[in-house]
């Protein structure tokens, strides 16, 4: 089955704050990933989905909600069982999904016992599979992005915990930018090729800054001014925890990345 095209990152109007946050979420996965919530249709999904077109190399697994937990653990490959007579171990989606994105749509209604058992590997960073006398481990190193519809019910608080950023995404207030969607949309949906061609130059730069800030995460720090400033800031909002000190640490951190670094030649 072919692949349906990918809007282009660079093509969506508006949703400045989701936008980044999911550019800082891939440049750094330390920062914990990154959960949207906004009602239907304020491009969310679209602005996930688009990440992979930015970095085809980063893997980019979606979650279903009706996944088992063999699907995201992984298990015996019956098929080759039953074909051939070979017993092996057939990787889950967060195998697959390592060293790049989990997604998971409509995160608030991910069955209770799937979300222990993920967030479980997660915090870990690796799994280890055993089967009908087969054992495996492989890495589980897993940005985890989620979207969700508040209307539709809320996050559960162990859940929401294990998510570095959080962004209300709501529709385009603005009547010219809100016409451009549609054009834009339009246009895509006409010839999806021809519409990408238009945003090609601004999608591969985007991508060497992407790819320049991600190789600088590790070389850049902060002057304690600004590490005062942000331990202040959350103990005045009486923040349970370090965990959001630290958060904010990594994304300042990969925001400078992504403003004050220039891609190296061989990158633009």
């Amino acid at each position: 089955m072919p692949l349906l095209p990918l809007y282009p990152f660079s093509a969506l109007v508006g949703q400045e704050t989701m936008k980044l946050a999911v550019l800082l979420a891939v440049i750094d996965p330390a920062i914990g990933g990154v959960l949207l919530r906004g009602s239907k249709g304020a491009a969310k999904s679209t602005a996930v989905r688009a990440l992979h077109g930015l970095l085809p190399a980063l893997p980019l697994v979606t979650l279903p909600l009706n996944a088992t937990e063999e699907m995201l653990l992984g298990g015996m490959d019956w098929q080759a069982a039953l074909r051939a007579g070979n017993r092996r171990l057939q990787p889950g989606l967060l195998a697959r999904a390592d060293g790049g994105i989990l997604y998971v749509d409509e995160v608030n209604l991910l069955d209770d016992h799937l979300v222990d058992v993920m967030l479980e590997t997660l915090a870990r960073g690796w799994h280890r599979v055993e089967r009908e006398g087969l054992a495996a481990a492989h890495a589980a190193r897993v940005t985890l992005i989620g979207t969700m519809n508040p209307e539709e019910g809320e996050l559960r608080p162990h859940l929401l915990d294990r998510f570095g950023l959080c962004v209300e995404v709501q529709a385009e207030p603005d009547l010219d930018r809100r016409a451009l969607i549609l054009e834009r949309r339009e246009a895509f949906d006409r010839d999806p090729q021809a519409f990408q061609r238009q945003f090609q130059d601004e999608e591969e730069r985007l991508r060497a800054r992407l790819l320049a800030a991600r190789a600088q995460v590790g070389r850049v720090s902060l002057p304690a001014r600004l590490r005062l400033f942000m331990a202040e800031l959350c103990a005045q909002h009486q923040v349970a925890g370090h965990r959001a000190d630290l958060t904010l640490q990594r994304a300042a951190m990969a925001l400078a990345c992504l403003l004050y670094t220039s891609p190296s030649p061989r990158d633009s």
